[in-house]
């Protein structure tokens, strides 16, 4: 885990995390999975691009994945992100139909979120890490308690954030988030499995009147 990039503001906040019985056992396995010859996504210095890509201070939305992709070259610790030139997985081009549908924001040509991540976007995946092919591969290993701890720590810290809720997993997480402080947005997920169940959830358009009312600038969704 040496090569993993952090940036300094969520460093200081997860300090504490970092030094649990549990995030080192996280450590513990995935060196020993390495070191048996596993292959890992996404590779270790994205493991946290998450946090490195969003400081602290300035997530205003927050989107709440379950794994990384466990296909070759997609996962880059951005959740539903995949990197340019990778064809764009399903879950994906469902988000980007709603948001054509919703804020009339033409299909991009790619699934690189990353400009998203620049304008407050926390692309939050339950677990950090998946084994290459194997999906759910690491939902045992206690990615859990770590990034139940940043959604708390966030709901606690910060105000008037938007936490987009998609799927049965994500809901179950709304317990960690004060409603009195911070706008939650459920729908189904966005995957074909659940049918056109998050078609027409709108949670893009009303994440952005939700911040405006904060007095905090609107995402631009449109990718370039």
């Amino acid at each position: 885990m040496a090569d993993v990039r952090i940036e300094p503001s969520w460093k200081a906040v997860l300090a504490k995390e970092f030094e649990q019985p549990y995030f080192q056992a996280i450590v513990s396995f995935l060196r020993q999975e390495k070191t048996a010859g596993k292959v890992i996504y996404p590779p270790g210095p994205l493991i946290f691009n998450a946090f490195d890509s969003t400081p602290f201070h300035e997530v205003k939305v927050v989107i709440l994945g379950q794994d990384p992709y466990h296909n070759p070259g997609e996962a880059m610790g951005l959740c539903f992100s995949v990197p340019r030139g990778v064809k764009i997985p399903p879950s994906l081009i469902n988000i980007y139909k709603e948001l054509r549908d919703d804020l009339g924001i033409p299909m991009p040509a790619h699934g690189d979120l990353s400009a998203w991540t620049k304008q407050g976007v926390f692309l939050l995946n339950a677990m950090l890490t998946v084994e290459r092919n194997k999906p759910q591969s690491h939902q045992a290993i206690g990615w859990q308690y770590f990034t139940d701890a940043v959604i708390r720590i966030l709901s606690e810290q910060r105000r008037g954030l938007v936490f987009m809720l998609w799927g049965n997993f994500a809901r179950k997480k709304k317990s960690l988030i004060d409603m009195q402080k911070h706008l939650v947005l459920e729908a189904a997920h966005p995957s074909p499995l659940a049918g056109n169940a998050f078609s027409g959830c709108r949670h893009f358009s009303q994440a952005n009147n939700w911040l405006q009312q904060q007095g905090v600038a609107p995402v631009q969704w449109a990718l370039p």
